[in-house]
């Protein structure tokens, strides 16, 4: 009976947690598709893009060459030119790069009208163009159907065959397509090697996140400026479109649902090494005179060399994820970066999206409606939280970008729908038994009982656990000369705070009896170090109890000292009582010996002692010495104690503690003067040694027949 209702109430939370999530990732995709989220995504995508940038990736064959302010500074002051600049100079930079070869050169600017200065201005950088070879002018594509609609005969040449189009068209919406163009002057038309766009789409928020690598106008296909570079000089004509991207001489770009490409951004503006145009007029002027050039064309071999501009008034400026000012040339330098390391970001599928999703609401949804306790929900609310962004983070690195936005809302409502269902069902009940049960159990054992409410029945388990007696010393002359009140307060400021140390350092307190703690590690929680544990715990209290004390000494006119025992071994661990009121305690031989141990403090004058599996199970964690082989009243078999003591304490008293062990050696052999004479050095300083002093002087005077170390001790 008792396995069908289990399994029947794993069914109901398993159905609710498969409704919460279909119902909250549905929520998310509603949210989702229609662009509620683009701005949230963006930024999120802009997060990730800004804090996994690594500059060091950025591929040192893009090279920029930047018309700059300094430029245009140079050459009004030593050419006396204002802009605009004669062409002449551009065909100084395109014959600096072609004598450097060049892979390719990239111009990001569309000269539309011809020159002011004269035709011959303008056929000097014609010839340059066609001397170099390898030169990409560059045309601007729109939408709107207000420019020029005849592709110039002039370029007719540069034909890109694209294996695939009308496919790659209707799989991408058309959004490819483009009615209007901006040409440079008929004279450039054909002068170059080949043409590319320099056209962008910006996405929804106005960020530029991709690229489209082909556009379609007039039944031309026209390359974006860094794929007609990479195509320029690797001498391909041909592409093809399949398996969801752009396919070119063995190179792949994978495309989103609108036919472009989002680009992995290496930094911040700069990234790539760049030189300003200036820089490079001068070095060819002084190639062309014979002298040797500041710059030497072999720094641009076999490198793609974008041009742009970026003076004042003429900067090319674009919000990018990097940065809300970003130069449109780097976004093109951008794309041939990732081109040439295969390093694009792939656009998760809305389908691929949607499952991830589903996914995480429904593990959210049951790690919430199966966490029993108040602490393994709120791992699970904060780790479903983070889950979203460290996936959407991670998939990045690895080039995919995960709607993280619409996972994180998903995860999110399902975590909230998942508390109201376990409220709703559990969490009355659950309300109940704490408020029923706070006054007598620890919140530990509450929340075991809430997890497994068959324990509520009497019974217990065998376990390896440490034991725990303390009591104040000479607390019976303490409470007569107190009145009941004044008792009263004195006992719950101490057993607050000795029992807050406890309970710190994962200690079940057991009972009070008056001002004795008794308390227990590694039941009902499993701690693999519980000695540990209750050593330092120990160690705490006493520490804690001398900082009370002089506020003690005030209220009593005594000083307040703790004697602690402690001891592990087995024990029996559960509720004990009768079938009506019962009590989480322990039993065995083990509790016995732990109790036996804080009185045997008295006979040697300390404060804390632990049994020898005690001392076993501290693996150095604390420094400890050996102060007897004893026998307890009631127990025949002689145990080692220790007195254990953090570091600090022990290298204190070092050098008195080395005197005690070596007169302790002496005293297990049986030399009882040797040891005397040594205990003797050290009674002053140490109380063990001086009771050692006096028990060495008995056993002098009447020495035993059979010595065997062992300390027998006669009372509690």
């Amino acid at each position: 009976m008792a396995g069908a209702a289990a399994k029947s109430l794993r069914f109901n939370k398993n159905l609710a947690s498969l409704i919460i999530a279909i119902l909250c990732s549905a929520a998310s995709g509603v949210l989702w598709f229609p662009g509620f989220l683009d701005g949230l995504e963006g930024w999120s995508f802009n997060l990730r893009a800004q804090s996994l940038a690594d500059p060091e990736k950025a591929s040192g064959d893009v090279v920029l060459i930047l018309l700059d302010q300094k430029s245009l500074d140079w050459v009004k002051q030593t050419q006396s030119v204002s802009w605009p600049w004669p062409r002449e100079f551009y065909s100084l930079i395109v014959d600096f790069c072609s004598a450097g070869k060049s892979a390719a050169f990239a111009m990001d600017v569309v000269f539309t009208e011809p020159s002011v200065y004269s035709v011959e201005d303008d056929l000097a950088l014609c010839n340059s163009l066609k001397r170099s070879g390898n030169v990409v002018t560059a045309i601007s594509l729109s939408r709107g159907r207000d420019g020029a609609g005849e592709w110039p005969q002039d370029i007719s040449h540069n034909a890109l065959s694209f294996e695939g189009e009308q496919d790659f068209l209707s799989k991408t919406g058309g959004r490819a397509l483009r009615h209007s163009a901006s040409f440079n002057i008929p004279e450039y038309d054909g002068a170059g090697a080949a043409v590319g766009c320099v056209t962008f789409d910006p996405d929804t928020d106005g960020v530029f996140r991709r690229i489209t690598p082909v556009f379609s106008f007039q039944g031309k296909n026209v390359p974006s400026l860094g794929l007609a570079a990479w195509l320029c000089a690797q001498g391909i004509d041909r592409i093809g479109y399949r398996n969801g991207g752009i396919t070119a001489g063995g190179r792949f770009i994978p495309l989103g649902p609108d036919g472009s490409v989002v680009l992995t951004f290496r930094g911040p503006t700069g990234t790539h090494v760049s030189y300003n145009a200036a820089e490079i007029i001068r070095s060819e002027i002084q190639r062309r005179n014979g002298e040797v050039p500041g710059i030497s064309p072999e720094v641009f071999k076999d490198k793609y060399v974008f041009f742009g501009l970026t003076a004042t008034g003429l900067y090319d400026l674009r919000p990018s994820p990097m940065a809300k000012n970003y130069t449109g040339v780097e976004i093109h330098a951008t794309f041939l970066d990732n081109l040439l390391s295969a390093s694009f970001i792939r656009q998760m599928s809305r389908g691929g999206g949607m499952f991830l999703i589903f996914v995480i609401a429904l593990a959210a949804a049951l790690a919430m409606i199966y966490g029993r306790t108040t602490a393994l929900q709120v791992a699970a609310f904060s780790g479903f939280l983070v889950l979203p962004t460290a996936l959407g983070f991670g998939l990045y690195a690895a080039g995919i970008w995960f709607p993280m936005t619409p996972a994180l809302i998903a995860s999110v409502l399902s975590i909230i729908s998942s508390a109201i269902y376990n409220y709703s069902t559990e969490g009355r009940q659950k309300a109940f038994i704490k408020s029923a049960f706070r006054q007598y159990l620890s919140h530990d054992v509450i929340e075991q009982l809430l997890a497994n409410p068959e324990k509520l029945n009497l019974g217990g388990e065998r376990r390896i656990i440490t034991i725990f007696f303390s009591d104040l010393q000479g607390f019976t002359a303490i409470s007569e000369a107190l009145s009941p009140e004044e008792l009263t307060h004195l006992l719950n400021d101490y057993l607050s705070a000795m029992t807050d140390i406890i309970q710190h350092e994962g200690g079940t307190v057991d009972k009070y009896e008056g001002d004795a703690i008794i308390a227990f590690w590694n039941a009902p929680l499993d701690y693999e170090d519980h000695a540990i544990r209750a050593v330092r715990a120990s160690l705490r209290c006493q520490q804690r109890l001398a900082e009370l004390r002089p506020q003690f000494r005030q209220r009593t006119g005594k000083e307040l000292f703790m004697r602690i025992g402690l001891n592990t071994g087995a024990a029996v661990v559960g509720n004990m009582g009768s079938r009506t009121r019962f009590d989480y305690t322990m039993l065995g031989d083990s509790v016995n010996l732990a109790a036996r141990l804080e009185g045997v403090n008295k006979q040697f004058g300390t404060c804390t002692m632990i049994s020898e599996n005690t001392f076993k199970e501290l693996k150095g964690e604390f420094a400890a010495r050996e102060l007897s082989r004893i026998a307890v009243v009631g127990r025949k078999i002689p145990v080692k104690v220790f007195e254990p003591m953090f570091r600090e304490e022990y290298e204190k008293r070092k050098e008195a503690l080395e005197v005690f062990a070596a007169a302790l050696a002496f005293y297990y052999e049986g030399d009882f003067a040797k040891a005397h004479d040594i205990f003797g050095t050290i009674a002053h300083l140490d109380a063990p040694a001086s009771r050692y002093l006096a028990r060495c002087e008995k056993l002098i005077e009447s020495p035993p027949d059979n010595w065997d170390g062992v300390w027998t001790m006669t009372e509690k």
